[in-house]
């Protein structure tokens, strides 16, 4: 549950307090789980919705101006495949509040952009920009990080 706070956390201290509120919530709660689906699924949702409850309360979602049917189409390389979940990790944590919160939600979770928007009391439309966003801003700092990284080495072996 600790690497399910860090992709919400900006840092290791916030992503421990985040750990430390769910598992309190987890053990006031417990006679609640009524054994239907899995026991980690349902301390998943609590971890989740502590980091979203601790990001409301923190204002770190701001409003962004609304973007209409963005349907903005990125092209993704085959990149991601060489890079390692901890980089990717720390990649993830640069993002904006409201980009990696959006990006986690839908792209980790799987939450709908309807639900994300309930949840962060955001337009479907601003969901769908701050994720496209997120993506890109993610495809661009893995490219320079990796692939440029992979051409400098390539073109020292010559």
């Amino acid at each position: 549950m600790y690497a399910v706070c860090l992709m919400y956390a900006k840092d290791h201290d916030t992503a421990q307090d985040i750990l430390q509120e769910a598992f309190i919530k987890v053990f006031q709660n417990i006679q609640t789980f009524m054994n239907k689906g899995s026991f980690e699924g349902w301390v998943r949702r609590i971890v989740v919705n502590t980091a979203l409850e601790r990001y409301r309360k923190n204002h770190y979602l701001y409003p962004v101006s609304e973007v209409a049917d963005y349907t903005e189409e990125a092209s993704y390389n085959d990149i991601i495949s060489e890079v390692h979940a901890n980089d990717l990790l720390k990649i993830i944590q640069e993002l904006t509040p409201q980009y990696r919160m959006v990006f986690n939600l839908y792209a980790i979770e799987g939450y709908s952009h309807q639900e994300i928007s309930q949840m962060l009391a955001i337009s479907e439309g601003t969901s769908k920009s701050n994720l496209s966003r997120a993506r890109k801003i993610l495809q661009e700092k893995v490219e320079t990080k990796f692939f440029n990284n992979n051409q400098q080495i390539q073109n020292t072996a010559w």
